[in-house]
């Protein structure tokens, strides 16, 4: 009996490292078009990259920018048991590009979910202020298996494992790029909306800002009351770049324009910003190169570097 109880509180104290923390993300993959397939940026490689990445990253839910349709389409088939909710920002059904939440199947459950337009007129689809774009949040309600640590504390270990449901919601948006005062007038339209539909439960909002930690509209999410900012709030930070990168793969800047808010309660283990690229073939390449100090059996050609999207992906892991 001894011997059963020490295996059970062994399984319970590694369940709890894990099964109460989560791994989110924000990415913008960068729409599907002509002219960066004419540079070498071609869709149907970037998205083999962008979904093996994921799937090896295994988030739990993560929100996504400037996805078409057709791009959704082709991620779903890809992404290892993943679902999504969204809807085009140009006229709320596939039109345009989709701010979408994709979320592990298995391991959460969609309780609710909505959309609103960032502009005047948040109900139906239009430009906001002096915007260059239609813009638009998608936002889910979720509820995750956690264990019932207070269970174990009153003693009841012998009775076996016991879970409880974790709400949250996650809201998921992609601000203009060009207007100021859209920006500034949208980030006070999300708070707003967190404070009306997430009535004080925990809350995840991702996205493409287009406003770095310097500027001032950053401020109206940090200063709201109701999130904070993951990368201030980690205990461990891996982040050798900032967010947005132009398909440069030698750019370097200090702007983090992709984040990650969560409610000021969460605990924020981590955070991340993941550089990694793929190669294709020189057109003029130098083969066979050896290194002097390594097996000659190592044979090097040059290839062209590439990054998945103009954007890198943030990770967070974190508890609510």
């Amino acid at each position: 009996m001894m011997k059963k109880l020490l295996l059970l509180a062994f399984i319970v104290a590694s369940l709890q490292l894990t099964a109460q923390q989560m791994l989110v993300g924000s990415y913008n993959i960068r729409y599907k078009n002509w002219n960066d397939s004419v540079q070498g940026e071609h869709w149907q490689k970037r998205c083999q990259v962008i979904c093996d990445q994921v799937n090896f990253m295994s988030p739990d839910i993560f929100g996504t920018q400037e996805v078409l349709w057709e791009q959704l389409q082709d991620m779903k088939k890809a992404l290892d048991g993943y679902d999504y909710i969204g809807i085009g920002r140009d006229d709320g059904e596939r039109g345009g590009e989709h701010e979408a939440i994709f979320y592990k199947k298995d391991k959460l459950q969609l309780l609710n979910h909505g959309d609103f337009w960032l502009s005047e007129t948040p109900e139906k689809p239009g430009l906001g202020w002096d915007a260059a774009c239609i813009r638009i949040c998608t936002w889910g309600k979720f509820s995750a298996k956690v264990l019932d640590t207070e269970y174990y504390r009153r003693g009841m270990l012998n009775r076996g494992l016991k879970y409880k449901e974790k709400v949250f919601y996650f809201f998921n948006l992609h601000m203009d790029h060009v207007g100021v005062v859209a920006r500034r007038e949208a980030a006070k339209l999300v708070v707003a909306k967190i404070r009306e539909i997430a009535h004080g439960t925990p809350v995840i909002l991702t996205g493409d800002f287009n406003v770095d930690q310097n500027d001032e509209i950053y401020t109206i999410f940090t200063k709201s009351g109701l999130l904070k900012d993951s990368y201030d709030a980690a205990r461990i930070r891996f982040a050798e770049n900032g967010t947005f990168n132009a398909f440069k793969t030698n750019y370097f800047t200090t702007s983090r324009i992709d984040h990650v808010f969560v409610s000021p309660s969460a605990k924020v283990e981590a955070y991340g910003v993941f550089t990694d690229s793929y190669w294709t073939p020189d057109d003029d390449p130098d083969d066979n190169i050896k290194a002097s100090d390594a097996p000659q059996q190592i044979s090097f050609d040059t290839y062209i570097r590439h990054n998945p999207s103009d954007h890198y992906p943030v990770f967070v892991r974190l508890k609510l």
